[in-house]
């Protein structure tokens, strides 16, 4: 069992919290597999992909195995760079690089979100003749409502929703930084069936979600439409040297229970060891029945976010240092290194051994 343990070193926390000032983000390896779908539907190899972002090929193989952030922005650069495809493969023509540039130049200018959605649809429009953009307005909700027309049962499942899943993300993202950075989901519909792996979605689709719909589409407040756009050239220029990290990770949402109970843990472990729930609840000025509550609503639990947390440091420090894992296994609390060894195992179906030899 893990307990609260204060690792000696204070040089050695100095240099890690330098890095770990936020909590850090990794991908389940669907989203990998589900990134290369548009490689793999063509019968491309992927091996010189996943090499160039650093992400060993049989961790494919193993379905509760993560990479971190940057592995994942590396692949998604590499493809578009090393296929000159903005699209991934996803779609019957590539979507030349340039293009998420010049949609969102073309907004530049538009007096509010509404004229921005309509400049970007047509600009898309002059781009693709098989997909679309078009923006609805319903019972008080405005869509941003995606067509597909090349779409085919044949293709493989998996480039199916994927293809649906990352331009829904593209045109999403990119609506709410013309929005000033914010763009609250009411809804998301999605033009395929639940998958079983839904609980990887709600990271990136942080609000109710409907499958087997007529279309893929976002759902937002219609008054948001007349929101002012107020982007110019600089932040444009700005926007796209964040790419396409900032379209492809979930952005991190500090107004949520869940995201500040994360925080807590994070800043405090160092100072006393892991904090517990009711420590938690305390700083967060509430009891901790009502803690318990208001994760249960955001569909987790205080053990599951301390879990994913000290799971995500496992991943990111096996992938960028050389810490001995009886020194890592302090870090995240655990008595001893065969305990945190069990307990990565069960978290991503590898040992942390395995998992640095595969770095390697």
């Amino acid at each position: 069992m893990a307990q609260r343990i204060i690792p000696d070193d204070k040089s050695h926390q100095t240099d890690v919290k330098l890095r770990l000032k936020k909590a850090p983000i990794t991908i389940p390896v669907l989203l990998v597999r589900g990134m290369l779908a548009g490689v793999d539907a063509r019968a491309e190899s992927s091996h010189g992909y996943l090499r160039d972002a650093a992400i060993p090929a049989d961790l494919l193989s193993h379905a509760g195995a993560r990479v971190t952030a940057e592995q994942y922005i590396a692949l998604c650069r590499t493809l578009i760079e090393q296929r000159a495809d903005e699209s991934l493969g996803y779609l019957a023509r590539p979507l030349k690089p340039g293009s998420f540039a010049l949609l969102a130049r073309s907004a530049l200018g538009a007096r509010d979100l509404r004229q921005a959605i309509k400049r970007i649809a047509h600009t898309f429009s002059l781009l693709r003749d098989d997909e679309a953009l078009e923006l609805r307005v319903k019972d008080g909700l405005a869509g941003l409502v995606l067509h597909f027309n090349d779409t085919s049962a044949a293709q493989p499942l998996l480039l199916q929703t994927f293809r649906h899943t990352y331009f829904l993300r593209w045109f999403w993202r990119l609506m709410a930084w013309m929005a000033g950075g914010r763009l609250p989901a009411k809804r998301f519909d999605f033009a395929f069936g639940r998958p079983p792996d839904v609980g990887t979605y709600k990271q990136a689709f942080p609000a109710t979600m409907q499958f087997d719909q007529a279309r893929t589409a976002v759902w937002f407040d219609e008054a948001r439409l007349q929101t002012p756009v107020r982007r110019d050239e600089v932040a444009w220029r700005a926007l796209l040297a964040g790419m396409p990290g900032n379209i492809i990770i979930p952005p991190r949402n500090e107004d949520v229970v869940s995201k500040k109970v994360c925080n807590h843990l994070l800043r405090t472990r160092w100072q006393a060891g892991w904090a517990s729930l009711a420590e938690t609840a305390k700083a967060l000025h509430m009891s901790t029945a009502t803690l318990q509550r208001r994760l249960a609503q955001e569909r987790t639990s205080f053990q599951a976010l301390k879990d994913e947390l000290r799971r995500d440091i496992a991943i990111e420090r096996l992938n960028t240092s050389a810490v001995p894992l009886a020194d890592l296994a302090r870090e995240l609390g655990f008595s001893e290194s065969a305990a945190f060894q069990r307990a990565f195992k069960g978290w991503t179906g590898r040992s942390p051994g395995a998992s640095r030899q595969a770095k390697a």
